[in-house]
């Protein structure tokens, strides 16, 4: 099912790129090979995006952000800089230790301790159920997703903040169960090798079929054709 609701996402829209099927799990999967060595989550959305299927553990994660914001890791187990962003300061993502902490007031995490794994895989090749659903495209394919997510239900999508991708395009759509729609952030865009004129835009999985079936709609109607 959600292989060629993949596919037809890919054909209606003209996506450069294939969706990322992300999905959380209790346990570490067996029908599906772990991820080898590390790397940070955004960089694991963009291997997803090159056609590799894995799951990763925290053993696999090489961010902190990637570890608190997925529920890989308890934030209190991270050390006082990660914590308090102080890191980010001389790299010029935030200019003060509060201003850091302001903005993670918007950026949820998922509880750590529930799940041990998370799975990606481009969505054209997913088996599974995934849970998120995490795009990149350009503003226009961005903002035909967000004319279908309206289309029969007049629905409003969450704009994303700086906040880490793994947070804004992740957990954050996962908790809320929102299409959430954003720029990423300056890390993320070098690690998933996002272009400098594509956006990303998340959807909750059980939306996809009902937004998939209004853009086939969508594209018979006068002001769709037309652009």
């Amino acid at each position: 099912m959600y292989q060629e609701l993949g596919q037809k996402l890919m054909d209606i829209l003209g996506l450069e790129h294939t969706p990322v099927a992300i999905k959380w799990s209790v346990k570490e999967p067996r029908n599906i090979e772990k991820e080898i060595g590390k790397s940070r989550f955004c960089a694991k959305l963009g291997k997803a995006m090159n056609g590799e299927i894995f799951y990763s553990t925290v053993e696999e994660e090489e961010c902190g952000g990637g570890m608190r914001y997925s529920g890989m890791k308890d934030p209190q187990e991270l050390n006082a800089t990660m914590r308090s962003g102080s890191f980010l300061i001389p790299r010029g993502v935030f200019k003060s230790v509060p201003a850091f902490q302001r903005a993670g007031t918007n950026n949820p995490a998922i509880e750590p301790g529930i799940f041990h794994a998370v799975i990606f895989a481009p969505l054209t090749q997913a088996d599974f159920e995934p849970d998120v659903i995490f795009i990149v495209c350009e503003a226009k394919q961005g903002m035909n997703l967000l004319h279908a997510n309206a289309y029969d239900s007049g629905a409003e999508g969450l704009g994303a903040g700086i906040g880490p991708i793994c947070c804004t395009m992740a957990s954050k759509p996962y908790l809320t169960g929102k299409v959430t729609y954003g720029f990423a952030d300056v890390g993320s865009r070098t690690f998933t090798n996002i272009k400098p004129d594509e956006i990303v835009v998340s959807i909750p999985a059980p939306d996809l079929g009902r937004i998939v079936t209004n853009l086939e709609e969508m594209m018979t109607k006068k002001f769709f054709q037309e652009n």
